[in-house]
């Protein structure tokens, strides 16, 4: 009886786990920070260090920040990788005592499986580095290609604010002159929008504008 007891409990331990939700960290945060922080083009002087701070929907106001999310992408959340509880990474990226800027990564369901968005941004919120850390996809050479991820640079929230992501349309100018590299195949493509529009509105959130990002889903 004991074994099957024993058992049990471990069965639904794992269970539980496996529709535990699910977040997004640097496979290996002193190496990939040290890494992107070349985009960051900083002047001689104190090495990068940085700071890891664990964030989530539920401590940021719960169902009203949530839906606030929801309201400013377009779409609602689903999966596992969007529940309300899911949590987030932010690290803030320091030269000596001052914050030059932050990485921030989602995970994004794609046609073939799983994606990992990071975005490395500089102190205003604009985008200065973009990168997949997990792709599954038939075109992952042409998404990971340094060309496509320079097409982000520069991009903001304000960038993305009216692009639709349920038709993969609109935007500011410079989000509807980013070119998939594989135009037979735009499912992954348009997540990946997705998932840029989200870290950014994430980010806003977290970072940039906090009182006022969450009072526009009133």
């Amino acid at each position: 009886m004991k074994k099957i007891i024993l058992t049990l409990l471990l069965f639904c331990g794992l269970l539980a786990s496996s529709f535990a939700a699910v977040g997004c960290d640097l496979n290996d945060p002193d190496r990939d920070i040290l890494r992107i922080g070349a985009f960051y083009g900083t002047a001689p002087g104190p090495r990068l260090t940085y700071k890891t701070e664990y964030l989530s929907l539920t401590k940021l106001g719960g169902e009203k920040t949530l839906r606030a999310v929801e309201e400013r992408l377009g779409d609602k959340f689903s999966g596992l990788y969007e529940t309300i509880d899911v949590p987030y990474t932010l690290y803030t990226l320091y030269q000596g005592d001052q914050i030059i800027g932050y990485i921030h990564g989602i995970n994004q369901k794609g046609k073939y499986g799983g994606l990992q968005v990071f975005l490395a941004y500089d102190t205003a919120g604009s985008i200065k580095h973009f990168y997949y850390q997990k792709l599954t996809s038939r075109q992952a050479a042409e998404l990971r290609s340094p060309e496509f991820a320079a097409q982000f640079s520069g991009l903001s929230l304000q960038d993305f604010l009216n692009y639709a992501v349920q038709t993969g349309s609109g935007g500011s100018s410079k989000v509807q002159a980013i070119k998939n590299p594989s135009p037979e195949d735009a499912a992954d493509f348009q997540a990946t929008l997705r998932a840029v529009k989200k870290n950014l509105i994430l980010m806003d959130i977290f970072v940039f504008n906090k009182s006022q990002s969450i009072s526009k889903g009133d």
